[in-house]
């Protein structure tokens, strides 16, 4: 009956178990996703890692503990920078396939391994900051890095609730929600603005908010041609100018 050790701790095993079995039976934590003792070991997922003396060399190597079969002696470690950069590496090539995957990720986290920042849907192609600056104006998002990577971020309280952003994101990772009389623009779980709504004076639909408005009379008071301020939202607004319209061509008549 051949003994091995674990993390410096003797265990006796019987032949042909593997590494994974005898730590297994012995209390002794690795992760595995594709292990079954039902069936035949694949060391698919490879988060199985440990480090053992190499055959040849003696010089240690890492190696998947699932098809590992001990041999009298075997010295093998399930911790160490060799065993957590193996298993980085299988946590990261498993969260590519299913990045949204709770298991994985919870999986990663109790064996103490950065998984990275998930995917949040954003391709940085930067619309929402190029047309909140140069076009609309108050240059509510920025660029910022965060952990070696880009993120779209709020700069706090320049939003005016316009959801220009949300409009042209082409991936919609950009959220608006109206409710209960307030809109709420976000991405991800960050908040980008949140704002009262004004109500239509035509139709009484909820239809922008008292910052966009602000703006708008901002960016238009020099002006000649601005025709008297008005709370009507766009479907209102062309309705009774065309009415308007309409009865002074009729008098002119």
């Amino acid at each position: 009956m051949p003994k091995i050790t674990i993390d410096d701790h003797e265990y006796k095993a019987e032949e042909g178990m593997t590494v994974l079995q005898v730590a297994r039976a012995n209390g002794v934590q690795i992760p595995t996703l594709c292990y079954h003792p039902s069936l035949k070991p694949s060391g698919s997922c490879r988060l199985c890692a440990v480090e053992v003396p190499g055959r040849a060399t003696g010089k240690r190597i890492t190696m998947l503990a699932c098809i590992l079969k001990v041999k009298e002696g075997m010295a093998v470690k399930t911790r160490g920078e060799a065993v957590k950069r193996a298993r980085t590496r299988a946590f990261k090539n498993l969260l590519q396939m299913a990045p949204q995957s709770k298991t994985i990720l919870e999986l990663a986290r109790a064996y103490d391994i950065d998984p990275g920042p998930p995917p949040d849907g954003c391709v940085r192609c930067r619309l929402c900051i190029r047309v909140c600056t140069e076009i609309v104006g108050p240059g509510a998002l920025k660029m910022e890095k965060r952990g070696g990577m880009n993120f779209v971020t709020p700069v706090e309280g320049l939003c005016i609730g316009c959801a220009t952003c949300a409009n042209i994101c082409p991936t919609d990772v950009i959220k608006v929600d109206d409710h209960d009389n307030v809109r709420t623009i976000s991405i991800r779980d960050e908040i980008i603005g949140k704002h009262p709504l004004e109500r239509c004076e035509g139709c009484g639909k909820l239809y922008a908010t008292p910052k966009f408005l602000d703006h708008i009379h901002k960016r238009t008071s020099a002006h000649t041609d601005v025709k008297t301020p008005h709370h009507y939202c766009q479907t209102c607004a062309k309705l009774f100018s065309d009415r308007v319209k309409s009865f002074t061509d009729h008098v002119q008549r």
